[in-house]
C-alpha cells in the first residue's frame, strides 16, 4: 500500500494531467491570451503618460497591469479548476470509483487541491510571462525587480486562499454549477459589494472580506504605503465624512492565511462528512 503522502502526489499528478488536457485549460489559456492581448494592444497604441513614457522605472507599469488585474486571473482560475473539483464528483457519481479505492478521503482533496494550484500556476505564469514581456520592451532589463517578486509572493498566497474558498463551496454543494456561480459571484462583486458597504455605512475595517487582503498585491510597487485609515469628506465642513480603510501588508498576509487555513479544513470536513448516495 502506498503511504498517505504517496497517494496525495499520485491523484494529484494524475488530476493535473487530466486539467492540461482539458477544455477548461484551453479556455482558462484564452481568456489570459486575450486579456494580455488587450493590454498590450492598448498599451502599445496609447504609450499612457505616467505608466510607459514620463517614467524611468516599471513599478507604475507592473503595478497596474499586474498588482491591480491579476486577481482577475486568480479568480477565473478557482472557479474553473475548484468550482467543480468536488461537487463534480457527487454530480458526475465519478466519486464512487474514487472512494471505492483504498485511500483517505483527506488524501483525495489534498490532490485535487494541489493538481487546482498547480493548473492555477500555470495561468498565472503565462500572464505574468506577457505582463513581463511587454515591460522589457519598454523598461530594457528594468523590468524585473524585486518589488515584483514580493507582489508574485503575495498573489500566490491570495490563490491559495482563493482556492480554499473555492473548494469550501465545492464541498458544500453537490451541483457543480451551483458550486461554480457562487464562487464567481462573490469573488466578481460580492465581496467587492461587501468590502465597500461594511467601509463606508458600518465605518469598520472589513479585515474579515478576502478580498480586501488582496490590496497588498500591489503594494511593492508602490513608493509610499497607503495610510491605513483614510477619512474625506465630499463637499463642505458639514457633510458626512467618508472612511476607506487600506490593509498593511502583515494584516493582508494574516488574513490570506487564515482564509486558506480555515476554508481549506472546513471544507475537508464538509467531504468527509458526505455521502454518496
Amino acid at each position: 500500500m502506498p503511504t498517505t503522502v504517496q497517494q496525495v502526489l499520485l491523484l494529484a499528478r494524475f488530476q493535473f494531467r487530466d486539467y492540461l488536457r482539458s477544455r477548461r485549460f484551453v479556455l482558462m489559456m484564452g481568456l489570459v491570451a486575450a486579456i494580455g492581448a488587450i493590454i498590450t494592444a492598448v498599451v502599445g497604441y496609447y504609450r499612457p503618460e505616467g505608466l510607459v513614457t514620463g517614467v524611468s522605472d516599471s513599478n507604475a507599469f507592473l503595478g497596474t497591469f499586474w498588482g491591480g488585474a491579476v486577481t482577475v486571473i486568480f479568480v477565473f482560475a478557482g472557479v474553473i479548476y475548484g468550482g467543480d473539483a468536488i461537487a463534480g464528483e457527487f454530480q458526475n457519481k465519478t466519486g464512487y470509483f474514487l472512494m471505492g479505492q483504498p485511500m483517505r478521503r483527506a488524501a483525495v482533496y489534498a490532490g485535487k487541491f494541489i493538481a487546482a494550484f498547480l493548473a492555477s500556476l500555470v495561468a498565472v505564469i503565462f500572464y505574468l510571462l506577457i505582463v513581463e514581456g511587454n515591460a522589457l520592451f519598454y523598461f530594457g532589463t528594468g523590468a524585473f525587480s524585486l518589488a515584483l517578486l514580493e507582489s508574485v509572493l503575495l498573489g500566490l498566497g491570495y490563490l491559495l486562499a482563493l482556492l480554499g474558498t473555492t473548494f469550501l463551496f465545492s464541498s458544500l454543494f453537490k451541483t457543480s454549477a451551483y458550486a461554480t456561480l457562487v464562487v464567481a459571484i462573490l469573488f466578481l462583486f460580492g465581496f467587492s459589494i461587501l468590502e465597500a458597504l461594511i467601509s463606508g455605512l458600518v465605518k469598520i475595517e472589513p479585515w474579515f472580506v478576502i478580498s480586501y487582503a488582496s490590496n497588498v498585491i500591489g503594494y511593492p510597487f508602490l513608493s509610499t504605503i497607503p495610510p491605513h485609515v483614510v477619512t474625506t469628506r465630499i463637499g463642505g465642513p458639514g457633510s458626512p465624512a467618508f472612511t476607506m480603510y487600506n490593509p498593511t501588508i502583515p494584516e493582508g498576509i494574516a488574513i490570506m492565511l487564515g482564509y486558506f487555513v480555515g476554508t481549506t479544513l472546513a471544507g475537508l470536513a464538509l467531504f468527509e462528512r458526505e455521502e454518496f448516495t
